[in-house]
């Protein structure tokens, strides 16, 4: 962050139905796209150069957040303007509702809060652990059309202590590299520390997935797998020699992004973030964190 600038944290939902993804794309409707116009609207003197935002982990088309979380660095005079210009509230209350406003009522995207960020703070490289939420329906669950944009479907009923074998195998520091899409330069190796299926009232199967970072593709990648498993497609004795694969594996298939949703990142204590931050980069200086 430059010396005469504010570091404001931004707390982000969205339903990635209708978006390409969270990246800006030219002529592509995106989360961030959507974002940084708005706030272009709201601060119309802003740079109009680059982006606006830094974001804890790049979702892809038709993913959708809880709980994401990205930063947007301000000059100081701008910020210290924001209660002035937009009401009588305090800064962050008057910058939430402004960016509702601009926004839309109905929007598929809204700020849920905001604040300024402690010193030390990266949305990105700060973050210890996100963790995700996949929804999946089998042929014996009843459908329900409210979820049909939150729930993937297969077509073979699923075995529920099979698909929790499948995950329980891969916990822990492994080279997943058999479960992500290949990006120039980035690692795979990544520390899996929760991973496990449960079923909801209605019968839908729901994974809890949690990581320090994920790489492309990974999350929808591990569910697809135990779906496969969860189908009897795949043994379950095969499942640790995955772990052994240098390229994403075609033994099972990569599931829909739409029972995919970021519920939460999550930070060390303020005193830790500088520290967090400095040996994120040193570890992985070219990770594409969060990535499905």
């Amino acid at each position: 962050m430059h010396s005469g600038t504010v570091r404001i944290r931004l707390d982000i939902a969205y339903d990635g139905t209708a978006f390409s993804g969270w990246a800006a794309q030219p002529g592509l409707r995106t989360v961030q796209g959507t974002l940084e116009d708005a706030l272009r609207i709201l601060y119309r003197d802003l740079d109009d150069s680059g982006p606006l935002l830094t974001v804890a982990g790049r979702t892809d088309a038709g993913v959708h957040a809880l709980g994401q979380v990205a930063h947007l660095d301000l000059p100081q005079d701008v910020w210290a303007t924001t209660a002035r210009r937009l009401g009588s509230e305090e800064a962050e209350g008057a910058f939430v509702r402004r960016m509702g406003g601009i926004l839309g009522a109905e929007s598929d995207v809204v700020i849920a809060a905001c604040a300024v960020a402690p010193d030390g703070f990266d949305a990105r490289f700060s973050a210890i652990s996100r963790s995700y939420e996949y929804r999946l329906a089998d042929p014996l669950t009843p459908p329900n059309p409210l979820e049909r944009h939150i729930t993937a479907q297969v077509r073979r009923p699923l075995d529920l202590d099979a698909m929790n074998e499948a995950a329980q195998a891969l916990i822990g520091l492994h080279d997943f590299a058999g479960f992500c899409r290949p990006r120039a330069h980035a690692t795979t190796i990544r520390t899996l520390q929760r991973f496990d299926w449960t079923k909801d009232a209605r019968g839908v199967f729901v994974a809890q997935v949690k990581a320090d970072a994920f790489c492309h593709s990974m999350v929808r990648s591990l569910v697809g797998m135990c779906a496969a498993v969860g189908m009897g497609r795949l043994s379950l004795d095969r499942v640790p020699a995955l772990l052994e694969l240098q390229e994403r594996s075609n033994e099972f298939t990569v599931l829909a992004a739409k029972g995919l949703t970021l519920v939460t990142v999550a930070y060390p204590e303020d005193a830790q973030l500088a520290e967090r931050q400095e040996a994120t980069r040193a570890r992985r200086p070219a990770l594409r964190l969060v990535d499905n």
